[in-house]
This record gives structure tokens, sequence and C-alpha cells, in this order.
């Protein structure tokens, strides 16, 4: 049985907001996480963590691929285009500009920063996948501090 508790105590891990793309085959995809972290600073590595049922989810297991695009606070309305509808039904990078680099992940060009990974490892996480990903090209587009989620103030 879970526990309110917990959930509330969860709830007070800062994280920020990011998207993640990918490439598989000739679609892409992307969708909004905010379970991102650095793991390495030798080879540089992040972890996403990212839903068992989430479209993206199969179609970075089967590349080996993804970007991660930070947000910024004015982009607030982009995290949830990203995040609100699945792209098994909607191509949400339909009029959308966007980028590409090594993997060919989408790099989105209204993010603040930009990491393109090969996933090196991934790991069960109860109903999550951690993706262990070697950053293999990244940059900043604009120097603005990135969001600190609040489900309140996002959502809003």
């Amino acid at each position: 049985m879970k526990k309110p508790e917990i959930s509330f105590a969860l709830r007070k891990i800062t994280h920020g907001v990011f998207v993640i793309s990918t490439r598989y085959k000739d679609r892409v995809n992307a969708m909004t996480a905010a379970w991102v972290g650095r793991a390495s600073f030798v080879p540089p590595l992040v972890t996403v963590a990212i839903g068992k049922e989430r479209f993206s989810h199969d179609m970075i297991k089967n590349s080996g691929v993804f970007a991660v695009n930070v947000l910024g606070r004015d982009n607030i309305p982009l995290g949830k285009h990203f995040g609100l509808k699945s792209g098994r039904k909607v191509d949400k990078f339909a009029n959308m500009d966007y980028d590409t680099k090594v993997t060919g992940s989408p790099i989105l060009r209204e993010c603040i920063a930009w990491m393109d990974c090969k996933v090196i490892s991934y790991h069960d996480a109860g109903d999550h996948t951690l993706f262990i990903g070697e950053v293999l090209d990244g940059g900043v587009l604009r120097d603005e501090k990135p969001i600190v989620y609040d489900r309140e103030e996002f959502f809003k």
C-alpha cells in the first residue's frame, strides 16, 4: 500500500523540466520529462527516467539515441506541447523548427541548452527505465536559468 507521506516527501525533490527527443528509423518524437540527472564527468554521462508506457520509451530503446533539451523559464508552453499528448496519435513536430546533430535526435531551437546522447546502458526501475546516455555533443543556446519544476506552477 502506498503511503501518502512518501508521495508528499518525494515531491520535495527538485529537478528541472526537459524535453527528451529521439529518432527511430524515419520517425521523430519527444516527451516532457523531469527526471534527468548527471551521472559522470568522464565520459560525460546523463540519466533519463522514461515511463515504460510512454511512446518515446521503445523508440529510445530501439534506436539507442536521445537528446536532452533543457527548458528555460519562458519555455513552459513548449514543455506542455510535448507533455500533454502522446506521439502515438500526434506528430508533435508538425510545424516545429528543430535541428539535428550527431544522433539525428531533434534539438529544439527554442530550448536554452541541449545534449545529444548515445545510450550506453539501460536499467529497469519499477514503472520506468533508466537510460544512461553518453553525451556526444551539446551546447548552450541562451544563457538563461532553467525551469525548476513545481507541479502547481507548471500546470496553472
